[in-house]
């Protein structure tokens, strides 16, 4: 049920004069079930109310037609009503008198506050009649419980958020792969273990793989909610204010899939969100200009530096208001959907279109020296006495290992460092960050986004390879040779920088 005050008031102009739309015909045409009342009649509100609750197959829209400033006054009696001036001030800045109004409003002056009679016994007995609605609803919980031992155990473990165990370790991951594929192996999984948690994609469920997760389950439809994918269609932001809903009510774990891109549409949503600490999951693919054939307009440049702007905005707990992760090979996105699951706050998965070479390993399995991407930054490559380190999240970091082999090879050492996530690295005691980003060695940095994406970990002194441009239509292995992401440009770059 959606409530419009339409007062044809804005704070600049009339709506008359900008918008000549008929909202209930839009609504109307839209499906809904459109009511139209006089906006101060208490009766007709009531019985719009009641009509609204009645309807069983359509959302209702009642539209109260009002006054702005209704009863406002001068001291002279002059009416305030209907005034572009009421909207965004007091009325007593606006030029209304307060003790004429109020005795225009029936009201006495010298005891303006004063609730009316009519208004006590209304409210008495609406307190009356909620507490017996609430006792009724205590005893229907009650046995309910009794007679659903089951499932009430199971709703008070997803209320409480509390997870299902699930073995990280033993779960196989197809090695070289793209990490929208790696998703949906993890998505798949999910689907198995974790009983409450819904997926949704913006019509993309084959591309940003959240296809995972429905092949495990279905789609709701009308009348059947056994399933536990929502297609939104391609209504990003829609989406995500369903999530949102999702979220508020509790007990349930939302994840929302769509390309990277269109995280535009989506920001409002995703802001609020961060606001409201809420756990929800942007799955979002095809993470850089990668995209290739798609063409520049589907390719992301400056996204991962606006949504990483929200690791810096704290809520009001004082935490980073979002957790913002673009895991660099399949093992890190096992990580990163750990991560993902367990948070309290909103999470960003940046995940790529295109297979990335897994990372090497420094001595243990991958997956173990993966899991110290929860600390938002670790060593992936190292050598004694390193001349430079270098660091990146993404595809990028398997693009130095490359330029490092070549640097190797003419007698250069390197350190490298994925980073995941700057936030989660900011978060940790000041001794990890100096021991995975020493003082006195200069570093080099590459992003497929903004340079400024990996300005706060470079520095002044270092250099980043980054992208300050649109994107082009091409295959995306012809963009990665005509914008430098391969080796020999990042060998080149980094003796350049050593002076070499």
């Amino acid at each position: 049920i959606m409530y419009y005050d339409a007062n044809n008031v804005q704070l600049s102009t009339k709506v008359d004069e900008v918008d000549t739309e008929n909202v209930a015909m839009k609504y109307e045409a839209w499906g809904w079930n459109v009511l139209s009342v006089d906006g101060h009649d208490f009766d007709a509100l009531r019985g719009a109310l009641a009509a609204a609750g009645a309807e069983k197959e359509r959302p209702t829209l009642i539209i109260g037609r009002t006054t702005m400033g209704k009863g406002a006054v001068a001291a002279d009696g002059t009416s305030f009503e209907d005034k572009v001036s009421t909207h965004g001030q007091p009325l007593s800045a606006a030029g209304a008198d307060f003790a004429a109004t109020v005795r225009n409003l029936g009201g006495d002056p010298e005891n303006p506050f004063v609730v009316f009679g009519e208004s006590e016994e209304l409210f008495a007995g609406r307190r009356t009649a909620l507490r017996e609605w609430r006792k009724e609803q205590d005893e229907k919980e009650k046995k309910w419980r009794a007679d659903n031992r089951d499932l009430a155990r199971k709703l008070d473990t997803f209320l409480s958020g509390r997870l299902p165990e699930i073995d990280y370790k033993a779960i196989e991951m197809k090695a070289d792969s793209a990490t929208r594929a790696a998703s949906a192996t993890m998505l798949g999984l999910f689907a198995d273990k974790v009983e409450n948690m819904v997926v949704a994609s913006a019509d993309l469920a084959n591309s940003d793989k959240t296809d995972g997760f429905l092949k495990k389950t279905k789609a709701f439809a009308k009348g059947d909610f056994t399933g536990r994918f929502f297609q939104a269609g391609v209504s990003e932001l829609t989406m995500a204010c369903v999530m949102n809903g999702m979220a508020l009510h509790g007990g349930v774990i939302p994840a929302a899939g769509t390309f990277f891109v269109f995280s535009d549409y989506m920001k409002p949503a995703v802001r609020l969100a961060a606001l409201m600490r809420l756990h929800v999951i942007y799955i979002w693919s095809h993470d850089s200009f990668r995209v290739g054939e798609d063409g520049p307009t589907h390719q992301p440049v400056e996204h991962e530096a606006q949504i990483r702007l929200m690791e810096h905005l704290r809520n009001h707990k004082g935490e980073r208001s979002m957790l913002v992760l673009r895991p660099a090979d399949a093992e890190e996105t096992v990580v990163a959907w750990k991560m993902a699951l367990e948070e309290h706050r909103p999470v960003a998965l940046i995940l790529s279109r295109q297979n990335i070479r897994n990372l090497p390993t420094l001595g243990r399995s991958r997956r173990e020296e993966a899991m110290q991407a929860a600390k938002g930054a670790y060593v992936v490559v190292d050598s004694a006495k390193p001349a430079v380190v270098m660091l990146a999240s993404g595809s990028e970091v398997s693009t130095l290992v490359e330029g490092a082999e070549l640097l190797s090879k003419e007698g250069i050492n390197v350190r490298i460092v994925s980073v995941p996530s700057e936030g989660l690295f900011r978060d940790q005691p000041k001794s990890y960050q100096e021991s995975v980003l020493p003082q006195g060695i200069v570093r080099y940095g590459m992003t497929s986004g903004l340079p400024v994406t990996l300005q706060g970990l470079v520095g002044e002194n270092g250099t980043i390879h980054g992208l300050d441009h649109f994107g082009y239509s091409a295959p995306y292995k012809v963009l990665d040779e005509k914008f430098g992401y391969n080796g020999q440009t990042v060998c080149d770059e980094v003796k350049k920088l050593l002076g070499k």
